[in-house]
Order: C-alpha cells, then sequence, then structure tokens
C-alpha cells in the first residue's frame, strides 16, 4: 500500500474553536510553510548547541540563548503548521476579496507566546553584547514584552480599539529601537571596534526586521487585508531572518571574543576557580590543609591569621 504523504492536519485539527468557525484560515499551503519554518529553526538550534559544544563552557552564553530562541520557535510553528493554538476573532474591516472574505479571522495567538519568550532573549544578546547594565537591560527587555502583549491584546480585539493597543506596542518599539541604535551602540564601543561591529551588524538587522512586524501586523490581524496564508509567508520570513540569519552571525561574529571581555564573569562548575573558592570557604587551603578561623580583631587580637596582638604574619608552617 502506498504510504499517504499529505498533510492532513487541516483534517485532524479544524477551524472551529469554542463554537467559533474561522472561515478566513489557511490552506494546507500555509500548513507544510509553517511546519518548513519550524524544521529550520529546529535545525538552527541543533546547529548552535552543536557548536557550543566545541567550545568551553564558561563561553557559551550566547549559544545557549540563540538556540534556545529557535528551540520555542519550532515548537510555535509546529502549532501552527498542525492549525493548533488559534482563535477565531471577527474582522473589523469585512472584504469583498475571496481570500479574506468571512465573518471570523484565524489569529494564532501562539505567535505571541512565541515572542513572548523569544524577544526577550533576542534582547539579552544584544545588550549583553554591547555590555549594556543589568538595570537597563530588565527595563528594555519590560518595553517588549509591553508590545508583545499590546499586539496580542490587539488581535484579539474586534473593534476599532484593536489600533490603540498597536500604538502602544509601536511606542514601546520604539524605546527599543532607541537603544539599539543609539544607547546600546553606543556602550558597545567602549568594549573595542571587534565588539562594536559586531553589535552594529546584528543590531541593525534586528532594527529592520522589526520594524516590519507591525506592517504584516496592520495586513493580516489588524486590517484583514491579505490572507493567512500570506501572512504565513510574511511573519515566516521576518522570523527566520530574526531568529535564524541574527544567530548565526552573532555566533560567527563572538567567536573570538570573550564573554569576561564584557563583564560577564561565568565560572565554570569544575574550573579550578571555583574549587579555589570553595576550598576557601570551607577554610583549606590550596594544599589541602585546614585554615584555622578567626572572628575578627578583638581583645587585642590581629584579624588574620598573624600573631595575636602584634600584627605580625604567622610563622606556623600549618597556615
Amino acid at each position: 500500500m502506498e504510504l499517504q504523504k499529505r498533510n492532513n492536519a487541516l483534517y485532524y485539527n479544524g477551524h472551529t474553536v469554542n463554537g467559533r468557525t474561522a472561515d478566513i484560515h489557511i490552506t494546507r499551503r500555509g500548513s507544510d510553510w509553517y511546519f518548513a519554518v519550524c524544521a529550520v529553526m529546529a535545525t538552527a538550534a541543533f546547529v548552535f548547541i552543536g557548536l557550543a559544544i566545541r567550545r568551553h563552557r564558561r563561553n557559551r552564553i550566547f549559544h545557549y540563548i540563540t538556540a534556545g530562541v529557535c528551540f520555542v520557535a519550532a515548537i510555535a510553528y509546529f502549532s501552527m503548521g498542525s492549525n493548533l493554538g488559534f482563535t477565531p476573532i471577527q474582522v473589523e474591516f469585512a472584504r469583498s476579496d475571496p481570500k479574506v472574505r468571512g465573518v471570523y479571522r484565524e489569529i494564532f495567538y501562539v505567535r505571541y507566546i512565541d515572542w513572548f519568550v523569544t524577544t526577550p532573549l533576542l534582547i539579552l544578546d544584544l545588550m549583553l553584547t554591547a555590555g549594556m547594565p543589568w538595570p537597563t537591560i530588565l527595563f528594555v527587555i519590560l518595553a517588549d514584552w509591553i508590545m508583545i502583549v499590546c499586539g496580542l491584546v490587539g488581535a484579539l480585539v474586534r473593534s476599532i480599539y484593536k489600533w490603540g493597543f498597536f500604538a502602544f506596542g509601536c511606542f514601546a518599539l520604539l524605546y527599543i529601537l532607541y537603544h539599539l541604535v543609539w544607547e546600546s551602540r553606543r556602550n558597545a564601543l567602549r568594549y573595542g571596534t571587534d565588539v562594536h561591529r559586531t553589535f552594529v551588524m546584528t543590531g541593525a538587522l534586528t532594527a529592520l526586521v522589526w520594524i516590519c512586524y507591525p506592517i504584516a501586523w496592520g495586513v493580516s490581524e489588524g486590517g484583514n487585508v491579505i490572507a493567512p496564508d500570506s501572512e504565513a509567508v510574511f511573519y515566516g520570513i521576518l522570523d527566520l531572518v530574526a531568529k535564524v540569519v541574527f544567530g548565526a552571525l552573532l555566533i560567527w561574529r563572538h567567536r573570538d571574543i570573550d564573554p569576561a571581555r564584557l563583564g560577564l564573569h561565568i565560572r565554570d562548575y569544575d574550573g579550578d576557580d571555583y574549587y579555589t573558592e570553595k576550598m576557601h570557604r570551607n577554610g583549606v587551603d590550596g594544599g589541602g590543609v585546614q585554615v584555622p578561623h578567626h572572628n575578627g580583631a578583638t581583645n587585642g587580637h590581629s584579624n588574620g591569621a598573624g600573631v595575636p596582638g602584634t600584627g605580625a604574619p604567622s610563622h606556623n608552617p600549618n597556615v
């Protein structure tokens, strides 16, 4: 018997959710595209992990972050390819075009769950590269979450008020772009020409791609202008560039950059520095000899390992 190779996701997972049917939905071609993007995302994630294994554990932070971005995106695209993670929402603008004619449009909320997890990681990649302080990083990530949540709420609103959430999201995006093209770029220059060039290349790519997301939102979830299959291609290309291409460029540029230069002093759990500090905390010196503990300079005694009351260093060979 000949094996069936046809994608039957739309047959098994229909377009009806909570008693409503999305009459504006993806076709099998859109489902195939989502599965193809899922495969690319998963492959890229495994490649990034493979490249991480070739480096010391202290130098894998950017590999792990970028691989995590692609893994999460692969799960989201698998969900959308399976025609899952959506809800039918009544459109604000009814169109006469047969491709977008209908009452309820398929809105994939799983896409926003993906962005809520992955876009802060992308920002973390960029701002760690620029050596930005943690308070600034956290505040920019908060702005990113505001942008994503506003996009999701706006997509789920059927009335004209959706554009108010769209405006709030765009305002948050402008703040993020300001940091990418100005504050973080200037700060990256402090760490050397190679670090600055790495940030400029990856930051410029991110800024250019992220500007296109509001356009995609406006012609799909917002304005119901393009068909869900075209929406899939639009968002899919943007995500591939923003995650896979960005990740490959970032890791390639970081190949000769020590994270310690960026203020990321990461200690390995089986490194010499880890055991040295652990033994010091336990009162053992480098030769395995127990070091006596002192409570400080009290009653005329010194606060170190010196002779009590004199401040002179001890001559005890066991210290």
